[in-house]
């Protein structure tokens, strides 16, 4: 896929594990020329993201560059001097996590206003003032004083993902490089966010590289579009869809567990900041709740209560169960979102999960402690051989079942899952719920999911809860909220998410009506 007169060039590009193993990217060909588009799709794990990093001259601990060359202007960016000119000045990134590009100790105007003096070349003075109030604009961002005074816990997901692209713009790249940056953002601020880079990306000179799990959205906006499957590049239409991982037998159904999760008058603070202001719901035992909301509602600090993790200003939080033997371990876990940053990138599987089987359950180290660990991978799917492998060399489906093991290692009865999904192209996603379902019906476990995947929380909720602004504005049954939602922030979240909105009826049935 080179040809000449590329802006962008890569010959042979392969990287694998530095401890050796398959290269998770292999002899990658393509180039992309000025005011070009070039959209990545491809499965979790597929190595999309290596392919996007090697455009920066980076590559992920754990993982080396074992071959080929990567030219962008010119420049090698494996380079010391190939970085010293290309980072910032020629090439720019963004991805799905915005905390990852912004400093949380520094005021937004001034990370903005620094990047346009470093990037663009600018001492200082009212050039920079005018280009940092031109940039946020540009993002649909208020460029008042009060605004760029606040730091980036101040802002919503949304506002904080523009920022981050203002950042990326400052001294106008000529290569935007970018992974993924609405994966995380609730529905209705995605939609708005492919919006805004759908003008971005429209026109002019910029090159771009646009990494998604969504072809639909791909193909509006790419001007060519490859696809990557265990490494390698293929054609869109020649892809074949990988094995799905093994599954162990499903056990037998657990009976159900007669618990109770009870909030009571739950409120919390981030500073001086309020953000949740008296929650109170229920969830009974063995069932599944969704909390859904805009991006900035609560719902992760919500989540982080629930698991004991935030201790909250008031209000409570407990766990009542019917049973007499609730057994060892911790009565509720989270599952974050982050799989890839929950887990000790130096530590291996093993040492991951037989840690809270030692710890919170007193089982004994060795033999029996790694004979368990190899049965709960074998519960979520993987393989015994995944023990002795660390995070960096596993896909991110695998990672997040990692993670799900981890939890169930601790003997939980409360599940928390916060956005474990968000990250997962649709497939890989899909296998994770079905994988879900099948652990609550069969462990008897209490599910609260945490999400903006509307489909998601239909296809698995009994009841879905919608916060907006840190209080619960309406729940109730899955089916009636999702089908005939009541409250406005409800009504945007279903109309904007475009499963919903699609004539699939399946999607708003109740699950145990659909099954």
């Amino acid at each position: 896929m080179t040809g000449p007169g590329a802006f962008v060039e890569v010959e042979g590009l392969t990287i694998g594990p530095a401890a050796g193993g398959p290269p998770v990217l292999f002899d990658a060909h393509l180039s992309v020329a000025r005011g070009q588009v070039l959209g990545v799709t491809g499965r979790s794990g597929s190595g999309k993201s290596s392919l996007a990093f090697g455009l920066l001259g980076h590559v992920r601990p754990g993982l080396e560059r074992r071959h080929g060359a990567v030219r962008v202007a010119g420049l090698d960016p494996f380079t010391r001097q190939g970085v010293r000119r290309l980072r910032g000045r020629v090439v720019s990134f963004l991805g799905q996590d915005p905390a990852s590009s912004l400093n949380p100790v520094l005021r937004i105007g001034t990370q903005i206003a620094e990047a346009v003096r470093l990037r663009a070349g600018r001492p200082g003075g009212a050039a920079v003032v005018t280009e940092t109030e031109s940039l946020l604009l540009s993002v649909r961002l208020p460029a008042d004083r009060a605004f760029q005074r606040r730091l980036p816990h101040q802002l919503s997901g949304g506002q904080a993902q523009r920022v981050a692209l203002a950042l990326a713009l400052a001294g106008s790249p000529d290569l935007l490089v970018l992974d993924e940056p609405t994966s995380s953002l609730d529905t209705a601020l995605a939609a708005r966010m492919r919006g805004l880079l759908a003008e971005v990306l429209g026109g002019g000179e910029r090159a771009a590289v646009l990494v998604s799990h969504d072809p639909a959205w791909i193909a509006s906006v790419a001007d060519d579009v490859i696809r990557i499957e265990d490494g390698l590049i293929v054609t869109p239409r020649t892809s074949s869809p990988r094995p799905a991982p093994p599954a162990a037998p499903d056990p037998p159904p657990a009976a159900p567990t007669g618990g109770l999760l009870s909030v009571e008058g739950l409120l919390a603070v981030h500073g001086r900041e309020t953000v949740l202001h008296g929650v109170t719901l229920s969830v009974e035992g063995g069932s599944c709740t969704a909390v859904v909301g805009p991006s900035g509602s609560g719902k992760t600090t919500l989540a982080r209560c629930l698991a004991g993790l935030h201790r909250p200003t008031e209000g409570s939080v407990s766990w009542r169960e019917d049973t007499r033997d609730t057994g060892d371990g911790a009565a509720v876990q989270l599952v974050a979102q982050d799989a890839r940053g929950a887990l000790n990138p130096r530590e291996s599987v093993r040492t991951a999960l037989t840690r809270p089987l030692t710890g919170l359950r007193g089982m004994r180290r060795g033999e029996q402690a790694t004979d368990e660990a190899a049965g709960l991978l074998g519960l979520v799917g993987l393989e015994p051989r995944m023990l002795g492998r660390r995070p960096g060399e596993l896909s991110g489906g695998q990672r997040q079942r990692v993670a799900l093991a981890r939890a169930l290692a601790a003997g939980p009865r409360v599940l928390v899952c916060d956005e474990i999904t968000s990250a997962l192209d649709r497939d890989t996603g899909s296998g994770i719920l079905a994988l879900l379902d099948t652990l609550r019906r069969t462990l008897g476990l209490t599910l609260v999911m945490v999400t903006h995947d509307l489909a998601a929380a239909a296809r698995c909720a009994d009841r879905v809860v919608v916060l907006d602004a840190g209080r619960v504005v309406e729940s109730g049954r899955a089916d009636r909220v999702l089908g005939h939602p009541e409250h406005p922030v409800t009504r945007e979240l279903v109309g904007s998410d475009r499963l919903l909105a699609g004539p699939d009826e399946r999607l708003l049935t109740h699950p145990e009506q659909g099954r």
